[in-house]
């Protein structure tokens, strides 16, 4: 009788608020979203969160804009693309996730004492016209007194999904790539890593969660709630080592190694490629831009407070 009264009186669980987020890919780039994800932090914050992969920048705004996703996590030009276009329900970055370029150049053959005047003269395989990582490519190419388009064979006709294989199948001689292709491809004995784009290219909103204006005005509190449990599990990216992260995101990579896992953790934390916090700060903002102008890719310039709220993560923090 006891035991039963004690299970009547037991309070019942409080049910999880259901929050579906559509990421740009899946990469292990985005490291900190798995670990919130694995360590369970959307859970201690009453989130019961629904990831999936919609492969693309076009598809996760779309998925965004027509209510099939309450929060993206995508690269911060398409809230500018997006805004550019006239939409009376912006797109709002409010917790930024990483913070550097996440590509890498690789040479075909090992480069001792490298130098980007290397690159003049030769075949580069860069990525697709438009997108992040070719404006941040040609930012730093340019940085370094290279005109893409006139000092070296530039390639950018290459879906994104066949670059890998366009250089491993004998095309360039230098090719711009994300990981863990590249240290796979390094491990291989493909390719030589040499560079980093992401060191090159200085702080940028690289890849942020945003979602539409109306969204978050209705929902307040699920946005403060999520962005809290991605603080925690950024702060746990930053005092954690590389080991113990490629342990806890492993499940979210099951074609990939754990030992190249590790790798490619140590490497992104190492250049500071993970946010320790979700602010999206204006020099950032200013230098995303500035990269997108330098590419002929800028549609207009816009003002910082107009597409980034940082009111939530400066609470959080």
């Amino acid at each position: 009788m006891l035991l039963l009264s004690a299970c009547q009186e037991k309070p019942a669980e409080k049910k999880l608020e259901k929050v579906r987020i559509a990421e740009v890919t899946r990469s292990i780039f985005y490291a900190p979203e798995y670990v919130a994800l694995a360590k369970g932090f959307f859970k201690e914050e009453g989130l019961d969160v629904e990831l999936t992969t919609t492969w693309g920048g076009d598809k996760t705004m779309t998925a965004l804009l027509s209510n099939g996703a309450d929060i993206a996590l995508v690269g911060s030009e398409t809230s500018i693309y997006v805004h550019a276009q006239g939409s009376n329900d912006p797109v709002i970055n409010f917790a930024q996730l990483t913070q550097t370029d996440g590509t890498f150049l690789v040479s075909r053959t090992k480069v001792d004492n490298f130098t980007w005047d290397m690159l003049k003269g030769k075949t580069f395989l860069g990525q697709r016209k438009g997108g992040m990582p070719q404006m941040a490519g040609e930012f730093v190419l340019k940085k370094h007194g290279i005109d893409p388009h006139k000092d070296l064979n530039l390639i950018q006709n290459v879906d994104f999904a066949n670059i890998a294989n366009a250089f491993a199948g004998g095309t360039g001689e230098f090719v711009q790539l994300f990981e863990p292709t590249a240290s796979i491809f390094e491990k291989e004995g493909k390719g030589h890593i040499v560079a980093s784009f992401g060191t090159e290219s200085g702080h940028i909103p690289y890849t942020t969660f945003m979602a539409k204006e109306s969204y978050m005005k209705k929902n307040r509190a699920t946005v403060e709630k999520f962005t809290k449990a991605v603080y925690k599990a950024q702060q746990w990216v930053e005092k954690t080592d590389s080991k113990e992260i490629a342990k806890a995101i492993a499940p979210y990579f099951d074609d990939t190694e754990l030992d190249i896992i590790e790798t490619v953790v140590d490497r992104y934390k190492s250049q500071g490629s993970f946010a320790t916090d979700p602010i999206l700060d204006e020099d950032e903002w200013n230098n995303l831009q500035n990269i997108m102008d330098e590419a002929g890719e800028l549609p207009q310039r816009i003002e910082y407070k107009t597409l980034v709220n940082t009111e939530i993560a400066e609470k959080v923090k």
